[in-house]
């Protein structure tokens, strides 16, 4: 059976720096109008780095969230960027580590009720000293946790962030013995 929707009109609500909203009128398989309300983002890149036994991660006040949260150095694509270079300057801009390899593990659908964002989530290979050098505006805590610490961290609710779960048990899988 198709299961296909189809756009018939993108009514655009809201453009911003962040994201763009719509309120589209689509057609269901069967035929039938619907309307589909959907948050247009532009995507964004992560970065596993597990340096000597260590995760680098990062504690950062999320307004939406209302709470600080801990999660692996990840940034906002900028229109037409290489998923693997935003990953790269986010892991310097933010840790102040350079990758010299970055191996990309996943693409991660984060809400896909409602938006296209996509996450690419990469693994730093060979990682030496830079320095970090935050956007304006952006203020957070680097952290470096042992891995075991870091899974527990998830098991316990600690981490709740979906591409920093998605990350560190996807590396402990990978990493079984």
């Amino acid at each position: 059976m198709d299961v296909t929707e189809k756009t018939v009109q993108k009514h655009y609500i809201y453009r911003g720096k962040i994201v763009n909203l719509r309120c589209d009128d689509a057609v269901l398989p069967d035929g039938r109008p619907c309307k589909r309300e959907i948050v247009e983002h532009s995507g964004g890149a992560a970065v596993l780095c597990v340096r000597e036994g260590k995760v680098a991660l990062v504690r950062q006040f999320r307004y939406a969230y209302g709470e600080e949260i801990c999660e692996i150095p990840a940034g906002k694509l900028n229109a037409g960027e290489d998923p693997m270079l935003a990953a790269k300057r986010e892991l310097e801009e933010e840790t102040g580590l350079i990758a010299e390899k970055l191996v990309h593990r996943c693409t991660l659908y984060p809400t896909p009720g409602y938006t296209n964002e996509k996450i690419y989530i990469y693994e730093a290979e060979n990682v030496s000293a830079g320095r970090q050098h935050l956007d304006e505006g952006e203020f957070l805590n680097v952290e470096f946790v042992p891995f075991a610490e870091a899974l527990s961290m998830v098991e316990d609710g600690t981490i709740k962030d979906a591409k920093t779960v998605v990350a560190l048990l996807g590396y402990a899988r990978r990493h079984a013995k």
